[in-house]
Parts: C-alpha cells; structure tokens; sequence
C-alpha cells in the first residue's frame, strides 16, 4: 500500500465545502444520561478542524457513533437472537436506542472545544442536511447525524456515498479508527470527490508507515493480548522486517504448549499450536529473534485477588493459569527494547486491569519511556494500558485505532486510505 497520500495542505479549500470524516465514536455514560465520559476521539479531530477552518472553508463534519441498527426489523431480528421476549420488543425501546446514539452530545462538546457553535442536522443526507448544507457558509461547522442511522452505510452504498458527495466539494479524511471498512463515508465517497487526509491520518501513515517501510533499526516488535488467531496476520508479516519480535499475553501459552509445555489451565488455541510452531520456525530461517516468556506468574483463579506464584515456562500446574510474564522474562523483554531503533507494541504482556498482574505490562512501558527508540503504540489495550499507567507523554506515536492498526501492521490494503490521492 502507499503511505503516501496527498493531505489537507496540498488542496486549496478556500470557500469551499469540504466533508470531513472524523471519529466521534466516543463512550458515553451507561445511565442514558447523554454524557461523553472520555473525549479524547473529538480533541483528536481539532487540528484538521481548526486548519480547515482557518483555511476559509464550510466544513460539514460526519462520524459513526457504536452500532445503531437502522430499521425496527433489523433491531427484532437481533433482539430475537439474543434470546429476549418477543412481547419484550418494541418499536418504543428500538427508537430509544437510536436516541441514545444521536450526535447531539457531540455536537456540544465539538462547540466548546472550538469556542464557537456546531450546526447539528437531523439527518445524514435528508431534507435537513442538505438545506443546512447548502446555507453553510465558510468559516462555518456543520454536523451530519451518525452515519450509521443510514442502513447504505457499512455497506458501502454507492447511492448514499453519492448523495454524501453531493454536499460538497472535497472530502477529507480523518477517521483512522475507521479506514479499515470501506463505508460509504470512509470510502465510497471518495469516488466522487477529490479525497485527502486530515492532520490524524497523516501521521498514522507517518508513524506506522514510516515503521513498517523505512524503520529506524533494530526494529522490535511486542505482540501480547489473548489470542494467537487475532495477530496471525500481524506476525507473519512483522517476520519479513522485524529484527525481534516479543511474545507475550495469552497467546504465549499457545506457543508454550505448542513446544511440549505444560499450560494448566492458561488461555490455550488448540488448533494454533502448529502454526506457532510455523512461526518459531520461519523466525529461525529468517534470522529473527523471537522471544518467548521464560517465566510466568500464575494464579489460581482469574481474579484481582487470585493466589499467585513465579513459576517457568511450560511448567504450570493444573488447576493454575497464566496471568502475567514473570521476572525473567521482564528483564529479558526490557533489555531488548534498550537498544533499539524503532519499537511497536500491540498488546498487553498480562491482564493489566488487575494490579497484581499488571507488572509485565507496567515495566514493558517503563523501559519503552527510557529508550531512545521511536516508540509506536498500536492502539486498542495497549494505548489503554499506556495511558492508565501514566507513561502516553512519553511515547512517540499512540494509535488512535485498534482495529485499523492491526492491519495495517498485517500489510493489509485499508479501504479507507487507498481511496485517497496519491502525492
């Protein structure tokens, strides 16, 4: 895939409408109270909007927000697989659900960050959005309603993508937890529209582009989290240019057992033990370092407050499992990363929510905060592990997108950057 596409500053915007898609896809508060309980996602977005602003043009901003499913028949249908009560369903409670996924809270806090008001339309591409559409003048914000109120969205609907397109005059694209999906608004669009990135998405491609093309050597990369089969991808291709790659999480119990060892009852993918053994083997015969836990700290229950102990590799009794990487292998992965050029790290070393477990994870950090390295984080647990331990100032680049990063680390093509010009 090329990493290098044409952003924000190589088109003039000036008077113009831009689309903007960002990724307000933020938590809110359980309680249905309409409150954002972290931000962090439409901070994210200030740069590209503010430039475009400053730049003179109307921007017309749009963004997913969780999984509102877009019909009353679609919503039984799934409530129906879940087991509720058909009586139970009702289209009340389907419309409540939908409320609840409005962007209005969005919109507010947009306002406050900006210092000015956020048009909010009632619809994506309806009567409402194309009137405040067509009165938006330059300097000017407005906010499309989730686009996933639309059902042509995730499917890419080349009608919606086209109606979308209508609106303006360029589109802009922001929203890196989301390029993995070629949308309508991440993808489609772009066919009818001269498409650029934002400021977020240009230093995604900086980052892990740059990482993955041209790194700064050596090149280490750390693979924790729970299963082998969800960073197969990411292994098999950091194995064509890593110089290490670390294991740790779950998955190190499926390379362990795989290797003869004995795992108790740890985190185990039966029917990945011979691909690990593939893996071991093509690191051999690439001359790659692989690195896998020599110690592990063990609990009797997967508890915050489990009885524990150190124990080796592949010696776990039954009746025990694997929560952590032990002190060994804390010294052996953090000795690894002193000296390197460049680090990614996708995946906590054990379960890190529960302090007693959280030591691999924690040090990983740590030592990753000293290093001269260019230090990329892969988004999802671990930019949460990073931030909650207090060391995300002290890292080069964190992901904004889980999902997205992932594959991008895969080498997989992302729908959603391959639409966008090329410099």
């Amino acid at each position: 895939m090329n990493y290098s596409k044409k952003t924000v500053k190589d088109v003039d915007v000036k008077g113009k409408k831009v689309l903007l898609r960002c990724d307000f896809n933020v938590p809110m508060a359980k309680d249905g109270s309409g409150v954002i309980t972290d931000d962090k996602r439409i901070r994210a977005a200030l740069p590209t909007i503010q430039y475009l602003l400053d730049q003179g043009a109307a921007v017309i901003a749009c963004s997913h927000m969780g999984k509102p499913v877009a019909t009353f028949e679609s919503y039984k249908k799934k409530q129906l697989e879940k087991g509720k009560d058909e009586a139970s369903i009702t289209e009340e409670k389907w419309k409540k659900s939908l409320a609840e996924l409005r962007m209005e809270p969005v919109a507010a806090r947009l306002g406050e960050l900006l210092g000015k008001p956020v048009i909010l339309a009632d619809d994506v591409v309806g009567p409402d959005a194309q009137a405040k559409a067509a009165a938006l003048k330059p300097g000017e914000i407005l906010l499309l309603q989730n686009t996933r109120f639309e059902k042509g969205e995730t499917k890419n609907d080349p009608a919606l993508a086209k109606a979308m397109a209508d609106m303006a005059e360029v589109y802009v694209s922001d929203a890196f937890g989301a390029v993995h999906r070629a949308h309508a608004s991440t993808a489609g669009v772009a066919a009818h529209l001269p498409a650029v990135s934002g400021f977020l998405i240009q230093k995604e491609l900086d980052f892990i582009g740059g990482a993955l093309a041209n790194p700064k050597r050596p090149l280490v990369a750390i693979l924790g989290g729970s299963k082998v089969s969800s960073k197969i991808g990411v292994i098999n291709n950091l194995l064509e240019i890593a110089d290490t790659i670390i294991i740790g999480g779950g998955m190190a119990y499926t390379f362990s057992a795989a290797q003869g060892g004995k795992v108790g009852n740890s985190l185990l993918e039966e029917d990945w033990k011979d691909y690990s053994l593939e893996m071991i083997q093509k690191a051999k015969d690439k001359g790659v370092k692989l690195l896998l836990p020599v110690d592990t700290v063990i609990a009797d229950a997967f508890a915050p407050d489990a009885n524990s102990q150190v124990v080796k590799a592949g010696e776990i009794p039954d009746g025990w499992e694997g929560l952590d990487i032990g002190p060994e292998t804390v010294k052996l992965y953090c000795d690894a990363v002193a000296d390197a050029g460049t680090v990614i790290w996708n995946g906590p070393m054990g379960v890190f929510e529960f302090e007693k477990f959280a030591a691999g994870t924690k040090a990983v950090a740590e030592a990753l905060s000293k290093t001269s390295a260019i230090t990329i984080i892969g988004g999802g647990d671990s930019a949460a592990a990073v931030q909650q331990l207090g060391y995300a100032d002290k890292m080069t680049h964190i992901s904004t997108g889980g999902g997205a990063s992932l594959e991008f680390m895969e080498g997989k093509e992302l729908p959603g950057v391959a639409c966008l010009l090329d410099k």
